[in-house]
């Protein structure tokens, strides 16, 4: 089992915990907003603000709000200014870990995600020192169910550019280069099967096996940092066991 599988399907699930409480708007109102200010507007001809906005109606957020949230970022609005910040570092064990922000101020995020790397066993470093072991992919996670096997998610997906399908427990992972995306969603609808999430991340080349503390430090480290008001993403390169990963909430 790869470890960005396994942490692909807990974030998930903690995204479900995070749309309880409504954390997920505020992260889904700054992604919309920095994606309009940084392409424009319009939907059609900005790919960033049409995925923003497909997963922000996934998540029932009123219409209103997105439009709001696009017109701060194209500056029909006034708002507070806000930029994006990537933070890179590593975990216990020599885990390499990539912290994407959207943030208005940029020394506060950075002092306090210096402080959340050391309090949980890391150390922040300079931008570029892991993002090289990281590629940007498409990923897809559909859910198991009576039907839905490995040999059906390749009958289906593997001509619309589907490069890999890992078993990530609860769930298949499907990983393809990040423009094939919408073609390989769209196989999935046609063929109406149905997946939990599906957007662009940051895929590990390699991945680093970590056991025993060092492993219950890792986790802490990553819900830390995914706790942030500031952050939209973090990205690692764990591997761990099953077994070692705390309950599902």
């Amino acid at each position: 089992m790869s470890g960005h599988s396994k942490w692909a399907t807990i974030k998930h699930k903690k995204g479900a915990a995070d749309a309880k409480r409504g954390r997920i708007f505020t992260r889904l109102i700054k992604e919309i907003t920095i994606a309009a200010r940084m392409g424009g507007g319009n939907p059609e001809f900005n790919p960033r603000l049409r995925s923003a906005i497909v997963e922000a109606k996934a998540n029932n957020m009123p219409s209103s709000n997105i439009e709001r949230a696009t017109k701060k970022g194209t500056g029909e609005l006034e708002g507070t200014v806000i930029e994006e910040a990537t933070y890179e570092g590593y975990g216990p064990g020599g885990v390499a870990v990539m912290v994407e922000t959207i943030t208005d101020s940029r020394n506060r995020t950075a002092s306090e995600m210096r402080k959340l790397f050391s309090k949980h066993g890391g150390n922040m470093g300079e931008v570029g020192c892991v993002g090289w072991m990281f590629q940007t992919k498409g990923v897809i996670l559909v859910e198991k169910k009576p039907g839905v096997t490995e040999d059906k998610l390749m009958e289906v997906a593997l001509d619309a550019g589907v490069q890999d399908i890992q078993d990530a427990d609860e769930s298949f992972e499907l990983t393809c280069d990040s423009g094939a995306l919408p073609a390989v969603k769209e196989a999935l609808d046609k063929a109406k099967v149905s997946y939990l999430s599906a957007k662009v991340d940051k895929v590990p080349q390699n991945t680093v096996r970590v056991t025993g503390k060092d492993a219950e430090q890792v986790i802490k480290l990553a819900e830390a940092l995914e706790d942030h008001d500031d952050v939209q993403n973090v990205f690692a390169n764990f591997d761990i066991d099953p077994s070692e990963l705390p309950p599902a909430e």
